[in-house]
């Protein structure tokens, strides 16, 4: 069959045919175990009956009829978001990548109103915001930038986890008017930073005026084993931004806002077309009231204490093994060497999972994970992994 699509993508030679819960089988009837939720989306798990009847009957009343009218089911998720993250307010995208353009925009007209003229907003190494070219350009990986400059100005980039650089910025720079961080670096490998860290963040906002603002796009919707991950830190942004699992596979994006921050963007300022409409509204109701009726994150950070303790288990003592991390169902077990070939080897072991950073196996599993299929994919990942290591130390010997 030809294919006509852009080549940006490189794709495993997998098709998938149909998948239910923590599965997936490929057109030549083989099954997968999905540790890896679609890149931490279908964190229900695939197919869930209550997100699958949302859509069908939203499906056959109304698609769509833009945001030029009142849209219910978008009013009634943003208060049940803003009641479960202490928000005011919430805009509705299609992406993460649109929540955060939504969250940089409303940064840079914060600045303006405060008399600032060049607005710059604080990023971090190794970080992942999106592939829009504002998004790209806070992005801390020179890898996902190359080749689209000239880049957009007014962000200014600091280590990941500390606190000390953002301080001397705050001295030396009077344009800062945002924080823009992840809680945990997805993209960057799992990279959980100290416990006290965002509640500084919070701190220097709080003393210099600006916003923090929390990327929430990975770490959001009970992936965390909290609600969001900042709820670790008794902490409440100023601006946060959903997407992911919010939908279950449904794309939807939210940037959501409190206090002055969710006043700053009015009519004419910003929108979307199609972003809330009534279909992927319903589908992320669906996800919020099966989270809150089954206690979904309470449950992750179960599973992923399970987990992490699982393959310290099995990998104890072997060579090649430098971490094994994690909080609730964002889990790392980071190597020694470069192991993208681990995603192909797991692959024809039944097991879909991604290798991020070079050299970080991770694994971002449905949050309703059974404790069967949590043991099969650490026994069945661990083999593959002591294979991988076993086979590369008898080459290097």
């Amino acid at each position: 069959m030809a294919n006509n699509l852009m080549n940006t993508y490189g794709r495993l030679p997998i098709t998938v045919d149909f998948a239910q819960g923590a599965y997936v089988w490929d057109t030549d009837g083989k099954r997968y175990l999905d540790a890896l939720s679609g890149i931490a989306v279908c964190s229900l798990g695939h197919a869930h009956p209550a997100v699958a009847k949302a859509v069908s009957e939203q499906a056959h009343m109304l698609v769509h009829t833009s945001n030029l009218y009142h849209i219910p089911q978008q009013e009634k998720l943003a208060t049940d978001l803003c009641k479960l993250a202490k928000m005011d307010s919430v805009f509705f995208g299609n992406s993460g990548a649109e929540a955060n353009e939504a969250a940089i925009k409303l940064a840079r007209l914060y600045g303006h109103k405060k008399g600032i003229q060049n607005p710059q907003i604080i990023v971090t190494d190794g970080s992942f915001h999106g592939r829009t070219m504002a998004t790209l350009s806070a992005t801390g990986n020179r890898k996902i930038q190359a080749g689209f400059e000239p880049l957009v100005q007014g962000f200014l980039r600091v280590p990941y986890n500390d606190v000390e650089t953002i301080k001397n910025v705050a001295e030396m720079n009077q344009n800062v008017v945002a924080i823009l961080v992840e809680p945990v670096q997805g993209e960057g490998g799992i990279n959980i930073p100290d416990a006290d860290y965002l509640t500084q963040l919070r701190q220097i906002c709080d003393d210099n005026g600006w916003l923090l603002m929390l990327d929430e796009i990975q770490t959001g919707m009970g992936r965390t084993g909290k609600w969001f991950a900042h709820q670790h830190a008794k902490i409440i942004p100023d601006v946060m931004t959903l997407a992911k699992a919010l939908g279950n596979g449904l794309p939807i994006g939210a940037c959501l806002a409190k206090g002055g921050a969710a006043k700053v963007l009015q009519p004419g300022t910003h929108g979307s077309t199609y972003g809330g409409n009534p279909l992927v509204c319903a589908a992320a109701q669906a996800v919020v009231d099966t989270m809150s009726k089954e206690k979904t994150p309470a449950a992750a950070a179960r599973m992923g204490t399970q987990l992490v303790k699982g393959f310290s288990k099995t990998l104890a003592g072997q060579t090649g093994i430098t971490d094994i991390r994690g909080l609730g169902m964002m889990i790392a077990i980071e190597l020694d060497r470069p192991c993208a070939a681990l995603v192909k080897l797991a692959a024809d072991a039944g097991l879909l999972i991604n290798v991020t950073a070079g050299n970080v196996v991770r694994l971002l599993p449905p949050l309703n994970l059974k404790d069967k299929e949590a043991k099969a994919l650490i026994s069945e990942l661990s083999v593959v992994i002591t294979g991988f290591l076993n086979h590369n130390n008898e080459e290097a010997s």
